[in-house]
């Protein structure tokens, strides 16, 4: 509709208001006083009642006088009332009333103003819907998302190490099928944040491995391309996203990132759909589990969804540190909680850990929001869990999610 259109429909409709509104007022005198004569007329009825019963001697003398009192008492009432009912309005009712009109109809379209959507067009859900199909077909493909991508800053390399790099490219050229240097390469190469290198290197493993590619090389093939578009999901990522879906339909690498596309063409619904499952399964040391608790309540808002964080599970603790907890006072608890948090990060500094143990720590860490602490415990995984592809993977995506520089 127009937006001429819209403002004379609304016009009409506030005129329509206004006068039904004034009718009713100004004629509240004229109904007051219709009222207040038929209770005179029913009030003389009884009055006359009662002298007809005392009449027949069927009500006592004493009774007659106080119901006689009762009911002249009412109609000088009601007399009264019949009297004064039209005055205010005829005097000055119409100018309050026409007042009172406006200040509620200038209170409705203010209200409009401030809260409403004036000027903007019906968005019925068949537009909304090719909206969503427009923004999917219009988003870059892989080079050019790569492209506009911020470059991150370039880190210090050990020579020798650099070295090594450069032997493993070469030996890679020159073995372009060979799995195992592919894996070493796309994860050195991610680690040095040479992130369009590491997405090549992950393509030629997907390709090596053919038919053999697993659900969960697809899904990091399918990262790698978000992270070197800087969070964009391309149509060359949601291709890898979707075979890994085909082979495995719970990956949860593969479900993440195809929420996070439902979310950019702004199909919250079905980010709904694809997380909160996620959320509810866990594990809650997943790399996902962050990102989702974080954005998952305005994904809900946004797709109409009634829905309630559930309360997040403290990083670590056994059994009895829960039923501890329950009896601590809030900064005793939150003390407990660092405590434990401290004991997991000197513990996988010291002896090491698992990549699942790596992201609680991160994940820990986001969650009581100490953020440099988090990019801290990252980066000392990253350097722990050389050559592991899938779980610097994870922790990848994490950091990614986070706020965290990958």
């Amino acid at each position: 509709m127009d937006n001429w259109q819209f403002w004379l429909i609304a016009a009409a409709v506030t005129l329509a208001v206004a006068a039904v509104l004034l009718r009713a007022m100004a004629r509240a005198g004229d109904d007051l006083r219709a009222a207040a004569e038929f209770d005179i007329k029913v009030y003389k009825d009884q009055l006359a009642e009662i002298e007809r019963d005392l009449t027949r001697g069927t009500l006592p003398p004493e009774e007659a006088d106080r119901q006689r009192a009762e009911v002249s008492r009412r109609l000088l009432e009601a007399d009264r009332a019949a009297q004064g009912g039209t005055a205010p309005v005829r005097r000055g009712g119409v100018p309050i009333a026409a007042a009172v009109v406006a200040v509620i109809l200038a209170g409705a379209f203010l209200a409009y103003d401030r809260l409403g959507a004036p000027g903007y067009p019906d968005l019925p859900l068949s537009l909304r819907m090719q909206m969503s199909e427009d923004m999917r077909a219009a988003r870059p493909d892989q080079a050019t998302a790569e492209a506009q991508a911020p470059k991150p800053e370039a880190q210090p390399v050990d020579p020798a190490f650099a070295d090594l790099i450069d032997k493993l490219r070469a030996a890679v050229a020159e073995r372009p099928t060979d799995v195992k240097g592919l894996e070493l390469l796309a994860s050195n190469e991610a680690r040095l944040g040479n992130l369009p290198a590491a997405r090549k290197a992950m393509e030629l493993l997907v390709a090596a491995k053919g038919d053999q590619a697993t659900a969960d090389d697809h899904a990091a093939l399918a990262e790698v391309m978000i992270v070197a578009a800087a969070g964009a999901v391309t149509p060359e990522a949601e291709q890898a996203l979707t075979r890994a879906l085909q082979l495995d339909p719970d990956n949860g690498t593969a479900r993440f990132y195809s929420g996070v596309l439902m979310a950019q063409i702004g199909r919250y619904d079905m980010t709904f759909r694809l997380w909160e499952p996620l959320l509810e399964k866990g594990p809650q040391d997943a790399p996902w589990i962050a990102p989702i608790r974080a954005q998952i309540e305005d994904i809900a808002f946004r797709a109409g969804e009634k829905y309630t964080l559930p309360e997040a599970a403290m990083p670590g603790p056994s059994a009895e540190d829960v039923a501890a907890a329950a009896e601590m006072s809030a900064e005793d608890r939150q003390a407990m909680i660092e405590g434990m948090v401290a004991q997991l990060d000197t513990r996988l500094q010291d002896e090491g850990g698992s990549p699942e143990e790596w992201a609680r720590l991160v994940n820990a860490l986001v969650q009581l929001d100490r953020l440099p602490d988090a990019q801290a415990a990252y980066d000392r995984s990253k350097e722990a869990l050389k050559g592991d592809t899938v779980g610097t993977s994870a922790l990848r995506e994490l950091a990614v999610t986070s706020g965290l520089t990958p």
